[in-house]
């Protein structure tokens, strides 16, 4: 069976959730996935260092976000954290439209894409501890 992984760091300004979208989706590509596949992956690890850098740094600039890719067989995982400011009620943030920042027009939509585009989405968060994504999706090539 086929293994791999990477990590990366990098520090919590917007531009690099670019960076982090062309990464995963490069490390991906050695399983061979469709167009869609990949557009799928680009998207769902965006969501989730958006969310990283807008919700749990509060777009502060000093906060690190990690990204963790790993190929097992033809299983693709990434894995997005902060130690910023985590999630209280995770239920409640999952909720399509519900945002912590309507100030600042955000649709609510994050994990919803992240879920229609990944086959399992798991949220491990602590107020104050900061806040895990993992998204998996099998590729099916």
């Amino acid at each position: 069976m086929q293994r791999n992984r990477m990590e990366l760091r990098f520090v919590s300004l917007s531009q690099n959730e670019s960076f982090a979208r062309a990464a995963a989706a490069a490390f991906a590509a050695q399983l061979n996935p469709t167009i869609e596949e990949l557009a799928d992956i680009r998207t769902a690890v965006s969501e989730a260092v958006t969310n990283a850098i807008v919700h749990g740094y509060d777009s502060r600039t000093e906060g690190i976000v990690t990204l963790i890719c790993e190929i097992s067989g033809d299983s693709f995982t990434a894995k997005i954290s902060d130690m910023g400011c985590g999630i209280a009620d995770i239920v409640q943030a999952r909720q399509p439209l519900y945002t912590s920042k309507p100030e600042q027009e955000r649709s609510g939509m994050g994990f919803a894409v992240m879920e229609a585009f990944m086959e399992e989405v798991e949220v491990q968060s602590a107020p104050g501890r900061g806040t895990t994504v993992t998204l998996r999706k099998r590729i099916t090539r």
